[in-house]
C-alpha cells in the first residue's frame, strides 16, 4: 500500500538515487509551520486582550485567566506530546495538532462568555505545546545530517515569524471594529488550515518507521531525501541508536545526569520567568502606560517588538557558533538586566522621552533574542547523551511552559 507522501518503492526514480534537497527542505517548511503557529498563537493575545477585557468587562483577575489559559494547554500538551508521538507518529500527531490550531481558531473568534474563550484557547495551548515539541523532532528525524542543524533552526525562525505575523495582524486588524478581537484570534484559521492540507503530503518520520519494523517504508524516504547511498547508511544509524535507546526518565536523576538536569531546567526556566512573556503578551498596555495615545497605535508599535525579535533571531544563529553559547548568554542577560532596569524606572515617567522609553523595551528584546532566546535550547540539546536527549528536553519544554503560566 502506498501512503501519501511516501514513494511506493526504496528506489523508484532517479531522484531516489541522489536524493532532493528541495524536497527535504519543504517538507521541513511544512513542519516548521506547526513553529510558526506556536508563535502567532501565544503573540496574538497582545493585540487581542485589550478589547477582550473591554467586552466581556474583564477584572485583572479573569484578564490574567484570559491569557493565561493558553499556557495551561501548552504545559499539557507538551508533557503528553512524546508519549502520543512515539504510540501515533509524527505525522499524525502533527495533522491533529493542526486541527487543534483550527478548531481553537475558529471558537476563539465566536466565543458568547468569558469562559467560552478560555476553553477555545485552552485548545490552541495544546497544540502550541505539542507543536513546540513534535515540530522541530520531526525536522531533525527527517534532514540528512548535513543539513539537519540549518533545518531544524528553520523551527525556530518559524516560531519568531510567527509572533511577527501575530503583531502585523493585530495592526491590520485594530481599527475594523468592536469585533476586530475576534478576527484577530480566528485570522491563525488561514495558516492552520494551509498546514492541514499540506501535512497529507508529507511523509513519516523514517526513525519512527524504522522503530516500528516498518524499514521499507523508512528506507524509501531516506532516499527520497538523501539518495541511495545516504538512505542506507543513514538507516543503518538509526537502527544502532535505536537499539542503545532505553534511558529511562529514573536515568536524568542518576549521579551522572543529575547536574545536567539541573542546569537546563534553570537555564530555561530562568529564561521564561525574566520577564519575556509579561512583553510579548502585554506590549500594547505597556506601550500605553509608556506613553501612546490610543489603543491602535500602541498596536501598531507592537510590530517593532515583533520584527526586532525576529531579526535578532537571525544574528543569534548567525554567530552562535563562532562566539560560543555562555558569551551569548552573558552579554544578552546583561543588556536583558540594563533595559529592563531603565523600562521599570522610566516607563511612567513625564520627563523621559517616549523614543527612551520604547528604545528599552526593543533592547531588552534584542538581548533576550540574542542571549537565551537562541542560545538556551542548543545548550540543552547538547548536555545531554543522545539516548536520554528527548526525555531530558521534554522534561525542560513543561518546565519551561510552567514558569510561562
Amino acid at each position: 500500500m502506498t501512503h501519501l507522501g511516501e514513494p511506493s518503492h526504496p528506489f523508484v526514480s532517479p531522484i531516489d538515487e541522489r536524493g532532493s534537497t528541495a524536497y527535504v527542505f519543504v517538507i521541513s517548511a511544512v513542519a516548521a509551520v506547526g513553529g510558526l503557529l506556536f508563535g502567532f498563537d501565544t503573540a496574538i493575545i497582545a493585540g487581542a486582550i485589550e478589547f477582550v477585557r473591554t467586552h466581556f468587562a474583564l477584572d485583572p483577575m479573569q484578564e490574567g485567566w484570559a491569557v493565561g489559559s493558553l499556557l495551561i494547554g501548552c504545559m499539557v500538551g507538551a508533557a503528553s506530546a512524546g508519549i502520543i508521538a512515539d504510540r501515533f507518529g509524527r505525522k499524525k500527531v502533527l495533522l491533529i495538532t493542526a486541527a487543534l490550531y483550527i478548531i481553537s481558531a475558529v471558537l476563539a473568534g465566536i466565543p458568547r462568555t468569558l469562559q467560552e474563550l478560555v476553553i477555545a484557547r485552552f485548545l490552541g495551548g495544546l497544540a502550541v505545546g505539542i507543536s513546540s515539541m513534535v515540530s522541530p523532532m520531526y525536522i531533525a528525524e527527517i534532514a540528512p545530517a548535513r543539513i539537519r542543524g540549518a533545518l531544524v533552526t528553520l523551527n525556530q525562525m518559524a516560531i519568531v515569524t510567527g509572533i511577527l505575523l501575530a503583531n502585523l495582524a493585530a495592526g491590520l486588524l485594530v481599527d475594523t471594529g468592536e469585533n476586530n478581537w475576534r478576527y484577530m484570534f480566528a485570522s491563525a484559521a488561514v495558516p492552520s488550515l494551509l498546514l492541514l492540507v499540506a501535512l497529507f503530503a508529507v511523509p513519516e518520520s523514517p526513525r519512527w518507521l524504522a522503530k516500528q519494523g516498518l524499514s521499507d517504508r523508512a528506507l524509501a524516504i531516506l532516499a527520497r531525501v538523501g539518495g541511495r547511498s545516504h538512505a542506507e547508511v543513514e538507516l543503518g544509524e538509526i537502527q544502532t541508536a535505536l537499539a542503545e535507546e532505553g534511558g529511562a526518565f529514573r536515568e536524568l536523576f542518576g549521579p551522572g545526569l543529575r547536574v545536567a538536569l539541573v542546569i537546563g531546567v534553570v537555564l530555561a526556566v530562568l529564561g521564561q520567568i525574566s520577564g519575556i512573556n509579561t512583553v510579548i503578551y502585554y506590549a500594547p498596555k505597556i506601550f500605553l502606560k509608556a506613553g501612546y495615545a490610543e489603543t491602535s497605535s500602541a498596536t501598531w508599535a507592537n510590530v517593532m517588538v515583533g520584527t526586532t525579535n525576529f531579526v535578532i533571531t537571525i544574528v543569534s544563529l548567525a554567530v552562535i557558533d563562532r562566539i560560543g553559547r555562555k558569551a551569548l548568554l552573558m552579554i544578552g542577560t546583561a543588556g536583558m538586566a540594563v533595559s529592563m532596569a531603565v523600562a521599570g524606572m522610566y516607563l511612567t515617567s513625564e520627563t523621559v522621552s517616549l523614543a527612551v522609553k520604547v528604545a528599552a523595551i526593543l533592547l531588552y528584546i534584542a538581548s533576550f533574542g540574542l542571549g537565551v532566546g537562541g542560545v538556551v535550547w542548543v545548550v540543552i540539546a547538547e548536555i545531554f547523551p543522545t539516548k536520554i536527549r528527548g526525555r531530558a528536553v521534554s522534561v525542560a519544554t513543561v518546565a519551561v511552559w510552567a514558569a510561562c503560566y
